[in-house]
């Protein structure tokens, strides 16, 4: 298991047109300078997309979310959301993609004079690389769920490293990933400074517990679109929701778990830190909402 971003190889993707600045090249061939800020310094922003139907689903979020986040590094992206939405979806009509497609949208500061940190010595616009693929998560995954290992890797404060920002720069996650991965866990869950629980290295985290459901008060964590999503779902069911602090000894008590991200919507979590969530199958609670966010996807994804 590799989490919930597990999936099956698919042989279109050897063949697939990768977007470089508005340039479409064969995967083999697309490249960027060693000089590119994003490899020198992991200076850029990026988002995850999912394609449905021929729609990109949630795309005006994710473009708020990249577009602040550039904004925040002080960051040109160069191009208006107008621009880079068709640049998105040429890519796609340019590899005859409607379904089943996961795409990585990289911004990163651009090229260095030098390899150095200070944005000064950038001396082109930004780089922009689109790499759509033919990508499904593992039904498996969404019906057996995954192991979860808590890490000593906290998710810190805004003013060391801001989780509110999808940067390149996620050696902090890369980190809690690595210790999961040796403890034998398919991700790993991670506690903010104070201990509550904040968030997975890759996904967000809930718990339910007498029909409640539970995330994280969201301050030590990305504004995850998936996670935001399911909050709203929820209040749309009455199904009531409360972004709070918790610990884990809620979280080992808990009815049922899972976990939420553009990739693998909703994927239920069966075991935390060798302790069995609930029966250790997917509960109702889990199925309900896999089954209410896969309706959201359809009805937002309408042109």
């Amino acid at each position: 298991m590799k989490g919930t971003h597990d999936y099956l190889d698919d042989p279109r993707n050897a063949d697939i047109l990768i977007n470089i600045n508005g340039e479409l090249f064969p995967r083999q061939q697309a490249v960027v300078s060693v000089f590119d800020s994003g490899f020198i310094l992991g200076d850029g922003v990026w988002e995850g997309l999912r394609v449905h139907k021929g729609k990109i689903a949630f795309l005006s979020e994710h473009l708020d979310r990249l577009y602040e986040g550039a904004k925040a590094l002080d960051m040109d992206v160069g191009v208006s959301r107008e621009q880079l939405t068709q640049r998105l979806y040429d890519t796609l009509n340019a590899n005859s993609m409607q379904e089943g497609v996961h795409i990585r949208l990289m911004v990163t500061r651009g090229i260095k004079a030098t390899p150095y940190q200070d944005p000064r010595v950038t001396i082109s616009s930004a780089t922009i690389v689109i790499i759509p693929e033919y990508k499904q998560a593992l039904p498996e995954t969404s019906e057996r769920g995954i192991r979860l290992f808590t890490v000593h890797v906290r998710r810190g404060y805004p003013d060391v490293q801001d989780q509110k920002l999808n940067s390149h720069s996620k050696i902090n996650c890369i980190t809690a990933c690595i210790q999961a991965a040796k403890a034998g866990a398919d991700e790993a869950l991670m506690l903010d400074p104070h201990g509550f629980v904040a968030t997975c290295n890759s996904t967000h985290f809930f718990i339910v517990r007498k029909g409640e459901v539970w995330t994280s008060t969201g301050d030590f964590c990305l504004g995850g679109i998936t996670r935001g999503n399911v909050i709203r779902l929820c209040r749309e069911l009455d199904i009531p929701v409360y972004q709070k602090n918790f610990s884990l000894t809620d979280v080992y008590g808990a009815d049922e778990a899972f976990v939420t991200g553009t990739f693998a919507g909703l994927c239920p979590v069966r075991e935390v830190d060798g302790r069995t969530i609930g029966s250790g199958e997917r509960g109702a609670m889990v199925q309900r909402l896999q089954v209410a966010y896969l309706e959201m996807i359809e009805r937002e994804s309408i042109a």
